[in-house]
């Protein structure tokens, strides 16, 4: 049985319906992406799920005593709580039912045999079922284990922590609560590379159903079993991974658009036929006129596929062959250093990323790049006739009074890309915002239609370097990968701040990645290549030091050796034997784990055997824990029998 069941469902906003006889439904086990159109209705219907909002219509049904949590885009904190205080939050209805407990215990201690009594009696029979059900008496344990497996300080202050560890408190406060169902709205948002991984890990893991909005096609890969796309008021489901949903759905539009054809040639036969007359409308075609109306209102309730953004950015004049050049540039901030000796060449074409922990001085080290910070010390040398254009992940250049028309063009009704003039109306249509909302002001838009703006004003600009931070935040899949390819193409220099891997993979020829300290390297190809690369290094440096120890540990023991050294005491034979016998049994379990996650990622288990997908999921993360076991058993064998 589904723990979740949406049949029917309708909710509009105006004239635009947002589910439009939609249907859902979540296993127990499973791992859902949510993906859609910004604008399309993603949050609504998590926000439905989480039973925060109703449709308009449909039936909504779910299973007994089912337990979600729904953690939002941005989490609300008091920040004076202490971390502990927050995540305890998650724990309220527990901790209410605790005061009860107390307080009708106190009041049986005064009270008299009688009915009374027997009424508090029962009362407290019924809160201890409660308690026990709600595993509510060791709250406070709880708590303290869910900060210490999300690595969290209980004693910080919330308003004193970033935005991707708040995000991190946000998660506890929902998996304190041991939810049958998790619901998460944008979860990377605010998370680094390292959190990003870390919450890809703790997901998998999950033994609660997960429904998740995200557009980080990396992370849709990694965790979602099944991908549930929100087109057009439809909810479509495709079983597998995103890589998998990409394929089927390419075919489904293909099949779509065949028989959308056929239809509509039908369709201008038939008007072609009733025009020719009296003589076409005898009697005997009353059906065919019937049917001719009925293909009419069926072609004008067709919703089209939504147009996509049309980027174009405005190329400036060619900046000097070198954009930048630092040597051995080293920035401050107090006792901290952000950039040490770092050095490297920006070349006319260079499209890199910069990549790093949140604070790591990714935007320090940009700024410096292009002249507007100066090093505390090395050089810093500014190629000639650059034109830069500045994509800000604050959105702090949006005037939210200003219309979005103004915002493009200021005091004209026209904007000129690549010596082309264009009506601000139009030119606001190719990023897909109406004639209608041209004069609306910008507060009225989502994160999203803002990311558009910026991307609309950015683009109407002539510009050589083009510097984007985090420009991917809250741009749905489709533009993304438009995005994607414009850069690409372009002929001018991309210095790029970003988190999505897959983007990074797709534009960027090079990496500059932190490598803490103040440590900055540059390093050829994308994300991927930047990881692959990066691994060698450390694997090489730690067989290095491998290699110096055991020189060490050879002269040492060459220095005290002698005929009378006592030879290390044996293992025995039953040690011997379960030391044998560990390695295969360590490759097994991860042979198993192994085939386990591929049938997980593909997610179809779930559609076919609800039941076994939960079993699989919970030996999934049973393995982890035999693997620990069976790994720090064989290190004490081999440390005993050295």
């Amino acid at each position: 049985m589904s723990l979740y069941t949406i049949t029917g469902a309708q909710l509009a906003f105006g004239h635009v319906a947002l589910l439009d006889h939609a249907d859902f439904s979540l296993e127990a086990g499973e791992r859902v992406g949510l993906i859609g159109r910004n604008g399309a209705g993603k949050s609504s219907l998590l926000k439905i799920v989480a039973d925060l909002t109703k449709p308009d219509d449909g039936l909504v049904t779910r299973q007994q005593g089912l337990t979600s949590v729904y953690v939002p885009q941005e989490p609300e904190f008091d920040t004076d709580d202490t971390v502990f205080e927050a995540v305890a939050a998650g724990l309220t209805h527990a901790r209410e039912l605790l005061d009860q407990y107390d307080a009708v215990a106190n009041q049986l201690a005064d009270e008299p045999e009688g009915p009374e009594h027997d009424a508090l009696m029962s009362r407290m029979n019924t809160l201890q079922s409660e308690l026990d059900h709600s595993d509510a008496w060791n709250w406070s344990t709880r708590v303290a284990t869910t900060l210490q497996q999300i690595g969290l300080n209980g004693e910080a202050r919330v308003g004193s922590l970033s935005g991707g560890m708040q995000k991190r408190v946000a998660l506890a406060r929902a998996l304190v609560v041991q939810p049958d169902v998790l619901l998460l709205d944008e979860p990377t948002n605010h998370l680094d590379f390292d959190g990003i991984r870390w919450l890809e890990e703790l997901l998998v893991s999950l033994r609660a159903g997960l429904l998740f909005i995200t557009h980080d096609r990396a992370f849709l890969d990694r965790v979602a079993t099944r991908i549930v796309e929100l087109d057009r008021g439809r909810l479509l489901s495709y079983p597998g991974n995103f890589s998998a949903y990409q394929t089927r759905k390419a075919q489904q539009l293909e099949i779509e658009q065949v028989e959308a054809a056929k239809f509509d040639k039908l369709l201008a036969q038939e008007e072609v036929w009733i025009r020719k007359g009296v003589e076409a409308r005898r009697t005997r075609s009353v059906g065919r006129i019937a049917r001719l109306v009925e293909m009419r209102n069926e072609r004008a309730e067709r919703r089209n596929v939504q147009g996509n953004v049309k980027l174009d950015v405005g190329q400036g004049e060619k900046s000097g062959k070198i954009v930048a050049e630092l040597t051995d540039v080293t920035k401050r901030y107090g006792s901290r250093t952000v950039v040490d000796t770092f050095t490297a060449t920006v070349m006319r074409g260079d499209k890199i990323g910069f990549v790093g922990p949140n604070g790591a001085g990714k935007t320090t080290l940009l700024k410096m790049i292009l002249g507007e910070l100066p090093p505390d010390e090395g050089a810093v040398r500014i190629g000639t006739n650059l034109q830069v254009a500045y994509f800000d992940q604050m959105r702090a250049q949006l005037d939210l009074e200003k219309s979005l028309a103004d915002t493009i063009s200021p005091g004209s009704e026209w904007v000129e890309v690549n010596g082309q003039k264009k009506h601000v109306m139009s030119y606001l249509g190719d990023f897909l915002f109406a004639p209608e909302r041209a004069r609306s002001p910008v507060k009225s838009l989502s994160g999203g239609e803002r990311n558009r703006l910026l991307l609309a004003r950015l683009f109407a600009r002539p510009a050589n370097v083009l510097v984007l931070d985090e420009p991917t935040n809250d741009l749905d899949i489709p533009t993304l990968e438009l995005l994607e390819e414009l850069l690409t193409e372009y002929d001018g220099t991309v210095l790029l701040v970003s988190h999505d891997r897959a983007f990074l993979d797709n534009v960027a020829t090079s990496v500059i990645a932190s490598e803490g300290g103040g440590k900055w390297r540059e390093y050829v190809g994308g994300f991927t290549d930047w990881q692959i690369q990066r691994d060698r290094s450390q694997q090489m440096a730690q067989d290095a030091q491998k290699e110096a120890a055991k020189e060490v540990a050879s002269k040492d023991s060459g220095a005290v050796a002698g005929r009378n050294t006592q030879r290390a005491a044996k293992l025995s034979f039953k040690d011997q034997r379960e030391l044998e016998a560990l390695p295969a049994k360590i490759a097994a379990l991860e042979a198993e784990q192994k085939t386990i996650g591929a049938q997980l990622e593909d997610g179809s288990i779930f559609a076919k055997d609800a039941q076994e997908g939960t079993r699989l999921t919970a030996r999934y993360a049973a393995i982890d824990e035999e693997l620990l076991i069976a790994l720090e058993r064989w290190d004490e064998l081999e440390n005993k029998r050295k």
